[in-house]
């Protein structure tokens, strides 16, 4: 007869993957923010 394993808790100490992760969705969203703020900043000083 089969029995129900639990699955162990991963260890935070182990992967460090998370603070990569968040490090590089922080790099994400200064690198859209400022291609946002370049966008209006061409179409604002754009001659017409």
């Amino acid at each position: 007869m089969t029995t129900c394993r639990s699955f162990k808790p991963v260890d935070p100490t182990v992967r460090p993957t998370g603070r990569a992760m968040a490090f590089g969705l922080a790099l994400a969203v200064l690198a859209g923010v400022g291609w946002i703020a370049g966008m209006i900043y061409t179409v604002l000083e754009r001659p017409f």
